[in-house]
């Protein structure tokens, strides 16, 4: 890939977005549906990981599934919204968590830090897994994501992610455009760009799929409200302030114009799932901030000369 992907994003507001969304509860019917797809994927790796990093972490909704499958993991959560970390140390660093109490046995307190994906200030080689939940496409720089994770990971150590393709929001889009509705939103990287990245940030044996999910509905309007609590739109050349009734209207009437043969209206989503490991070295391509030195000029370097 000669140029690494960027999105159009305001950070900023990014983060105000989510914590207009605190504690993302209602949200749960999808991220918590992705998540337990990952966890499913996760079953198929032979992995026994002390130490995980939750990058994008929200409320903490990904604690228990995760202890579930790794009851004595070392659990930290990482996010750019301190709203969303508020809570989710309010809810499970001070009191025991439901798989504490049905294990009857100590589990160690999840710690949380917040920090942008890209920078999260944690020690070189300190985990073993990296898991990130429909979090990668709310950052404007995947490809310094995935170098970072690179970085913080252990040799032998695996990433796992999950975030939104190209195909999602498509039937919005084409309402927009129908209503002549003047607004940018979000984009997003494709699955293949990012088994490039993965294999150019120094990940080795990197494994993508996606699928579309189709969400159904009776009424445009609670359409757009599972859009809103999904996220909003942080888009850098969207529309400037707030849409007005006649703005919202014309959206709805043409979404409502999309009903299919059975009397619904469809959102699609494209999730991309993807895992990689951290090798020992990099054999192929070069990782920013990285300087390799021949091991075979390090031997003759060492040589004694000849007489």
């Amino acid at each position: 890939m000669s140029q690494p992907p960027t999105l159009p994003l305001n950070p900023v507001h990014v983060r105000q977005q989510f914590a207009r969304r605190n504690p993302l509860d209602e949200a749960q019917f999808l991220y918590g549906e992705i998540a337990q797809r990952m966890l499913q994927r996760l079953g198929y790796v032979r992995i026994d990981p002390n130490t995980l990093l939750d990058a994008g972490c929200g409320a903490g909704h990904a604690i228990e599934p995760l202890r579930a499958r790794f009851p004595n993991i070392d659990y930290t959560g990482l996010d750019f919204c301190p709203a969303l970390l508020q809570t989710a140390a309010e809810r499970y660093a001070a009191r025991p968590s439901l798989w504490q109490k049905l294990r009857n046995k100590p589990t160690r307190t999840p710690h949380f830090i917040e920090a942008d994906l890209a920078q999260s200030g944690l020690d070189p080689s300190s985990l073993d897994l990296v898991w990130s939940n429909m979090a990668l496409h709310w950052h404007p720089e995947p490809h310094q994501v995935l170098a970072e994770w690179r970085r913080i990971l252990k040799t032998g150590g695996l990433v796992m992610f999950s975030c939104l393709g190209p195909g999602s929001l498509k039937e919005v889009r084409q309402a927009l455009e129908d209503a002549g509705l003047q607004t940018a939103t979000p984009g997003f990287v494709d699955m293949h760009d990012f088994g490039d990245l993965l294999l150019e940030r120094g990940f080795t044996d990197p494994v993508m799929d996606q699928e579309i999910i189709t969400l159904t509905y009776r009424s445009p309007e609670k359409l757009l409200g599972d859009l809103h609590v999904l996220g909003g739109n942080p888009a850098t050349d969207r529309k400037r302030g707030l849409a007005g009734r006649a703005w919202q209207q014309r959206l709805l009437e043409a979404l409502e114009k999309q009903r299919h043969m059975d009397g619904t209206i469809h959102l699609s989503l494209e999730v991309a799932y993807g895992h990689a490991w951290r090798p020992a070295s990099v054999r192929s391509r070069d990782v920013p901030g990285e300087t390799r030195i021949s091991v075979d000029s390090i031997s003759r370097s060492r040589r004694p000369p000849n007489p």
